[in-house]
């Protein structure tokens, strides 16, 4: 373009003149590629700052939801009775072993499992307060897949067994475990279409 306006103005008013066009196109490309490379950085700075501001979002939401299962086992705590690093709420009603099960889950619990003596005492304890004339009731215990391989509801194996005498019996029969409070605290086998009642374990976060 500058070579083309040049001869033009150098005909009618020398040199000056082309100087003077050549200098004004310069600038105006220049000010053309600048205002290229401005909106582009600032395209690039609205993408950075919304994909930080998506992250927060995030971040807040996990937070709040966090802070919302807290309240929620708070309430589950005040409700039913805090032992060690969880909380236990009694049922107010007879299920089967799987309706207890997906009832505590429902909750964000599972159905009790008592992993040491302690526990076991502050389950007899909790369970004369709560369910007054209950002999028995639910523990998240079963051997359903494997025959005498006793599971919680994730499918990882019991290590800590608290049987009661000539316990378990009932074969493929019986595969839920039941706490006995006539036998203090010891397990007995069950059929799990049975209707008893049930204990939810809630895992306090650290």
């Amino acid at each position: 373009v500058a070579q083309q306006a040049c001869p033009r103005a150098m005909a009618k008013n020398g040199l000056v003149i082309c100087i003077l066009v050549i200098t004004l196109l310069l600038d105006q490309t220049t000010s053309h590629t600048s205002r290229l490379k401005a909106r582009k950085h600032s395209k690039r700075r609205v993408r950075d700052k919304d994909g930080d501001l998506k992250t927060q979002i995030e971040k807040l939401w996990t937070e709040v939801n966090a802070l919302k299962e807290i309240q929620a086992l708070q309430t589950v705590c005040l409700r039913g009775t805090k032992v060690h690093k969880k909380c236990y709420l009694a049922s107010e009603g007879l299920k089967h072993f799987h309706e207890a099960n997906e009832d505590c889950i429902s909750k964000g619990g599972i159905v009790v499992i008592p992993r040491n003596s302690d526990e076991i005492n502050a389950l007899q304890d909790y369970g004369k307060k709560s369910l007054p004339g209950v002999n028995d009731f639910w523990l998240g215990i079963n051997d359903m897949v494997t025959e005498g391989k006793f599971v919680d509801v994730n499918g990882i194996a019991i290590s800590f067994l608290n049987w009661d005498r000539a316990q378990p019996n009932g074969g493929k029969r019986e595969n839920c475990v039941l706490f006995s409070q006539s036998a203090q605290g010891k397990w007995s086998d069950e059929a799990c279409r049975s209707s008893k009642r049930y204990i939810c374990e809630f895992t306090i976060p650290q």
